[in-house]
């Protein structure tokens, strides 16, 4: 039906590709972190109990407690002097076992760092305990030894039950699909199978709670979806025949049949899944820090671990050299600088795709923070890349209601998307009903309404029937076609013009308040980017309040240009984050320092893009730039701590003031260490705070 400016936006229709294939799938340990000795929370937790039990006796019995205590602590007790050198063994060998076996594959991988000082402290702690139960050495230490080992597994447990329950975002995408699924065989039967089962083109029945087993489209009936594990969105969205479901979402209110399009790792959720443990197992700037100061970190306890050892064993103390030692290496195990980027980093991401904001690569959102523009894409993007009328007048003495009734009453047989459009716009009164539905080649369409011939059509239907428009229409419509809006005519055949409509690609609500957040946080310039003409692109940057001469508006821009505008802002020493959706836009978010594709866009723009927002919402722009300020403040801050931590320690481990009576004991150490472990992970909590989903209207 080829209405006057009916023009189509096709390669931005149909937003239903949610999920990227990423070929980097299957990242499950989080770089730079202690992935020798394990990530098993309940390995930890069995083996910190059992240490816990056997170090209890240790320190009872040990000569400094049980003096203190008022026990007998001179060996009188049967057996006494075995309960160090036996449950220590145990302490040692059992509980440290991980910390040995990781420090192994450290030095096998010529990777020195966290795993290797924790169980170079602990074996200096054993082999001079063992030299002190020989009468090597007069110290009691393997109290000190038992509650080393006890402590850094405690540290370790809660380390890694605090990474799991971040990381626990995957665990929970994959609980989202059933374990069976409804198929609807060929003479109608239902059949429940394993969702295993399924093969593409199988119609399966998803009945009122359930959930979508397998990515399809509705091949019959309609409901409301809750797509909130996809999108963030938690009001339902209404889905019908032919549109595209995600596996995991929930038909709400009615039953639907689906067929399947994509199964297991081609589906959306096994997408999502990619991107999230991507992004956790991926590196950034500030993890290679880290690791880096990790790596300095045991030269450096090694080299004052060995001048401690020469200097008090030069001032007549070998056995305060050896105390002082231990305390060097234990002081100096980097754990809360292990945990101070990883933490944050899985924390960020699972928080990111609760809210609908999948983030696939940590550069990007380690930019994102310093982002000076932000150029978006119109259709699709800002707007909703699909008409619907904007505004309409009457003629003298004619209804408006009663206009809209009578023009989506004759375009009520059509398919056409600006017919839909005013269809739409008729609401719950609905159409008037309407027969003799008949095509108008290049003018427009015509139905006969209770007797009455009307005919919907652009300027050349009025052409054709050489009718004047009324003057209460003519100075509307020629603002309309001004900011190149499709203007239809209402007309009551032979010659009454009943009304006009003006039908625009509508601007989303959201994307004003899209803008709003941005400029508060600090973006410089907001841009947007089209092929449409200038006029309707000077239209749309108006209604979102674009400001003169602050943001830019690039016109007219051909699909293969867009990345050339992208690159002319780079060269004014901008930041850029590009955010599009459709396939012509994936060269400019590849050229953009930061590539966001928006409303789950096509495969090809969410391969080219380092974050991918699953809804349509131009807000999550704002929550990107929020998470990734919080971010990379947070790692900033453990940083800061866990070195800083190290820097004052050390010292005081070596014994610098112990003149001043000021010195640490291993065990004590131990504590500090642990302590300092607890502080990066709450920290690295309050993450928690940033606000990822959009501000109440």
């Amino acid at each position: 039906m080829p209405h006057d400016k009916h023009a189509g936006h096709d390669e931005h229709a149909g937003h239903d590709e949610h999920a990227g294939h990423d070929e980097h799938a299957g990242h499950d340990e989080h770089a730079g972190h202690d992935k020798h000795a394990g990530h098993d929370p309940a390995m930890f937790r069995r083996r910190f109990w059992v240490c816990l039990v056997l170090t209890i006796p240790v320190v009872l019995t040990s000569r400094l407690v049980s003096d203190q205590l008022g026990l007998a602590g001179d060996g009188s007790v049967p057996g006494q002097a075995w309960v160090g050198p036996v449950l220590g063994s145990v302490v040692f060998w059992w509980g440290g076992w991980p910390f040995l076996v990781g420090a192994v594959r450290e030095v096998r991988d010529r990777a020195p760092g966290m795993v290797l000082l924790v169980a170079m402290a602990i074996t200096v702690a054993y082999g001079a305990s063992l030299a002190t139960s020989v009468g090597a050495f007069d110290l009691d230490f393997w109290w000190e030894l038992a509650a080393l080992v006890t402590i850094m597994l405690l540290g370790h447990w809660q380390e890694m039950k605090a990474i799991g329950q971040a990381r626990g975002a995957l665990a929970a995408l994959a609980a989202l699909l059933p374990d069976e699924a409804e198929r609807v065989a060929a003479d109608g039967r239902v059949e429940a199978v394993p969702v295993t089962g399924l093969r593409i083109g199988d119609v399966v029945l998803v009945r009122p709670g359930g959930r979508v087993p397998a990515d399809g489209r509705v091949v019959e009936g309609g409901a409301e979806l809750d797509e909130s594990m996809i999108t963030g969105e938690s009001r339902p969205v209404a889905r019908s025949t032919g549109d595209r479901l995600v596996a995991g979402t929930v038909a709400t209110d009615s039953a639907i049949r689906v067929r399947v399009e994509a199964l297991g790792e081609q589906t959306a959720l096994a997408g999502i899944q990619r991107m999230v443990a991507q992004a956790q197992a991926s590196g950034g700037r500030a993890q290679l820090l880290a690791d880096r100061f990790a790596a300095a970190l045991f030269y450096l306890a090694t080299g004052t671990a060995v001048l401690t050892v020469l200097v008090w064993t030069a001032l007549g103390q070998p056995d305060e050299a050896v105390v002082r030692a231990v305390t060097v290496l234990v002081i100096a195990c980097p754990h809360a600088l292990g945990l101070a980027i990883p933490l944050v980093v899985a924390l960020s991401t699972a928080l990111a795709a609760r809210s609908g904001i999948l983030v696939k690569d940590r550069l990007a959102l380690e930019r994102m923070r310093t982002v000076g523009a932000v150029l978006f894409d119109k259709t699709g993007t800002l707007t909703r890349g699909e008409h619907g009328v904007t505004d309409l007048v009457t003629a003298s003495g004619v209804e408006r209601d009663e206009v809209l009734r009578l023009a989506a009453g004759v375009e009520s047989d059509s398919e056409h998307p600006l017919a839909r459009a005013i269809v739409a716009a008729a609401g719950r009164a609905g159409p008037a009903r309407a027969a003799g539905f008949r095509s108008l080649p290049g003018r427009g369409v015509k139905a006969t309404i209770d007797g009455r011939e009307y005919a919907v059509g652009g300027p050349a239907l009025l052409r054709e029937l050489g009718l004047p428009l009324p003057a209460e229409l003519e100075a509307a419509t020629g603002r309309w076609s001004a900011r190149g809006a499709a203007v239809l005519h209402l007309v009551r055949l032979p010659d009454a013009v009943l009304g006009a409509f003006a039908l625009t690609d509508e601007v989303r609500p959201e994307a004003r308040r899209a803008v709003d957040e941005l400029r508060a946080e600090g973006v410089r310039t907001i841009a947007m980017i089209t092929g449409d003409a200038r006029s309707v692109a000077e239209a749309v940057a108006a209604d979102l309040g674009f400001r003169p001469g602050v943001d830019e508006v690039f016109a007219e821009v051909l699909p293969a240009e867009k990345d050339d505008r992208v690159a002319e802002l780079q060269r004014r020493g901008l930041v850029v984050a590009m955010v599009g959706d459709g396939v012509n836009d994936a060269p400019a978010l590849a050229r953009a320092d930061v590539g966001i594709a928006i409303g789950a866009g096509t495969d090809v723009a969410i391969e080219s893009a380092g974050v991918v927002l699953a809804s349509s919402d131009p807000r999550g722009v704002g929550a990107v730039v929020r998470l990734s300020r919080a971010s990379y403040r947070k790692m900033r801050q453990n940083l800061a701590w866990a070195a800083g931590y190290n820097v004052v320690a050390l010292p005081l481990a070596a014994g610098v003031l112990a003149w001043a009576g000021v010195a640490l004991s291993p065990a004590v150490a131990a504590v500090l260490m642990s302590a300092s472990t607890i502080v990066v992970a709450l920290n690295a909590q309050l993450l928690r705070r940033v606000r990822l989903d959009p501000a109440p209207d």
